[in-house]
């Protein structure tokens, strides 16, 4: 689960979400021993979070026998610095943040959700109904990526970016956003910003998190009915859960348990209506990195 054009981009993936970071940034970072901080990024900017993450804060804390503290961050660049420099203790990251983290610091990837009984979901690309057009390909065809406004999440989402990005190069039409067929390309920032941009036909098409865009029908902010898929990337393995690289084995059981036995629907529908979380391992993330290594985004000498 996914390819050379996108130098650019990658470079500023990297440089937005590795970062240096200076002595004032880290020691701002720094986790307090005593308490077993979790930092959380949605994908979405929809929905109720708050009450979820004082439940799962809520619950942790009583499986682990400590305190605990939940906190929603809006930048990918501090979280990764946090989890490479283990300043703090758990993050929920997507598949091309939580890679780069791996790579850098060794950060293991511990846990991720089952949605609808299975541990995958994909990227999809979506096009307004009244379209001309049913597919990608017939898209691209007629009338071309030259009539086509096309829209991506964040520059750092796998689902939102790499996956549809490297699609859209080896169809020869992309290369990075100022360098396209396309008639305009932009970042959205979140995918159901994405999927609204769709649906009042601001652009032809746009590229999605599959599960987000299933949760954005169901709370009725998106019209499915207005909608069409046009393109479906292969599997891909849900967004991990990530410690850090020095973290004893015995707490990474402890978490995993504790999340492993939560039942509060309040908490799983936060994390893309989830059934229930299961245990995983890096392994599940290697066609992932194989693509992003493919285009040299987890090469260290990027930064240089």
């Amino acid at each position: 689960m996914r390819r050379l054009g996108l130098l650019s981009i990658i470079l500023t993936v990297f440089i937005i979400v590795t970062g240096c970071g200076d002595a004032d940034e880290s020691s701002a970072l720094e986790a307090n021993d005593d308490i077993f901080e979790v930092a959380v990024i949605p994908a979405q900017s929809i929905g109720e979070m708050q009450t979820g993450l004082d439940r799962l804060e809520e619950e942790l804390a009583n499986k682990l026998g400590r305190e605990v503290s939940v906190e929603h961050y809006p930048s990918y660049n501090a979280v990764v610095e946090a989890i490479n420099y283990s300043h703090i203790d758990l993050a929920y990251l997507g598949p091309l943040t939580y890679l780069i983290a791996h790579e850098n610091s060794g950060a293991q990837a511990i846990l991720t959700q089952l949605i609808d009984g299975e541990p995958y979901y994909y990227s999809y690309m979506i096009s307004h109904i009244d379209q001309p057009w049913e597919t990608l390909d017939e898209a691209l065809d007629n009338p071309g990526p030259g009539e086509i406004d096309f829209a991506f999440g964040s520059i750092s989402s796998t689902s939102g970016s790499l996956i549809p990005g490297t699609e859209l190069v080896e169809r020869g039409v992309f290369e990075d956003e100022n360098n396209h067929e396309f008639a305009s390309v932009r970042y959205t920032g979140s995918h159901d910003i994405t999927a609204q941009l769709v649906e009042n036909q601001t652009v032809e098409i746009g590229a999605i998190d599959s599960a987000i865009y299933d949760a954005l029908v169901a709370d009725g902010a998106v019209d499915v009915d207005l909608i069409q898929v046009i393109w479906q990337s292969e599997k891909l393995y849900q967004y991990p859960w990530v410690v850090p690289h020095d973290m004893d084995e015995e707490l990474i059981k402890k978490v995993q348990q504790a999340f492993i036995s939560i039942e509060d629907e309040a908490i799983l529908n936060i994390f893309g209506g989830a059934d229930a979380f299961i245990e995983i391992d890096d392994e599940q993330y290697e066609d992932v990195l194989e693509a992003a290594r493919e285009f040299n985004m987890l090469d260290p000498e990027t930064l240089d």
